[in-house]
C-alpha cells in the first residue's frame, strides 16, 4: 500500500506566492502610480483644455524687446477639429486649427502640420515668465506662464528668432546740374584793319 504524500509544503508555497502578490498589488492602490501623472518633461509647461493638450510650451527669444517665438506642441485627443487660439505677450492672437487625432507643431514655421506664434518684440527678458492666453471655442480659455529662453543651450540656439532685415531706403538721386550760364560777357569779333 502506499502512503498519502504530504500536500503542506506546495500549498505553503502555494498560499505564500497568492499573499505576497496580493500585498504588492495592493501599493498601487495605496500609492499613486507616478507614470501615470501628467508632468512637464522637459523645460516647458503643460496645459490641457478639453480635448486639446499644450506640451514643452516655451518662449525663444535673443532678449527683451528681440523678437519671439512660442515652441512646444498642441495635440488633439478628440474626435473633431478645435481651434485653438494662443495669445502670447499681449501680442494678436494667432488661430491655430488641430485636426481631430492629430499634433500641430509650434516651432516659428508656417509648414503643414506646424504654426508660427512669434512677436515682434517680446516684454520680459530671458529666464522670466512671459504670459499666454490658451483658448478653445468648446472649452474655454486659461491663463499661464510659459518660461522665456534664449540660446545659452546648444539645444535652442539654432532656433532663436532674428529680426528680419530691413531694407534701407537707397538714397534719393540728385538731379544732375543743369549747366548755368556765365555772367561774363562774351567778347565781341574783332574787325580786321584791312579794310
Amino acid at each position: 500500500m502506499t502512503s498519502p504524500r504530504l500536500r503542506t509544503p506546495r500549498l505553503l508555497v502555494l498560499a505564500g506566492v497568492v499573499a505576497a502578490g496580493l500585498v504588492l498589488a495592493g501599493c498601487s492602490a495605496t500609492n499613486p502610480i507616478t507614470t501615470e501623472d501628467e508632468y512637464a518633461a522637459s523645460d516647458g509647461v503643460l496645459v490641457t483644455l478639453g480635448d486639446v493638450r499644450g506640451s514643452n510650451l516655451l518662449v525663444l527669444t535673443a532678449g527683451e524687446g528681440e523678437p519671439a517665438v512660442l515652441h512646444g506642441a498642441l495635440t488633439n485627443d478628440g474626435a473633431e477639429e478645435e481651434t485653438v487660439t494662443l495669445t502670447l505677450d499681449g501680442a494678436e492672437p494667432t488661430v491655430v486649427p488641430v485636426p481631430a487625432g492629430a499634433t500641430v507643431l509650434l516651432d516659428g514655421s508656417d509648414e503643414d502640420g506646424h504654426a508660427d506664434v512669434s512677436v515682434a518684440a517680446i516684454s520680459v527678458p530671458a529666464g522670466a515668465l512671459a504670459p499666454l492666453t490658451v483658448a478653445t471655442g468648446r472649452s474655454g480659455s486659461v491663463n499661464l506662464d510659459v518660461p522665456v529662453l534664449d540660446g545659452t543651450l546648444p539645444e535652442y540656439a539654432g532656433s532663436i528668432p532674428t529680426a528680419s532685415a530691413t531694407p534701407t531706403p537707397e538714397p534719393a538721386a540728385e538731379p544732375a546740374a543743369e549747366p548755368t550760364a556765365s555772367a561774363e560777357p562774351t567778347p565781341a569779333p574783332s574787325e580786321s584793319a584791312e579794310d
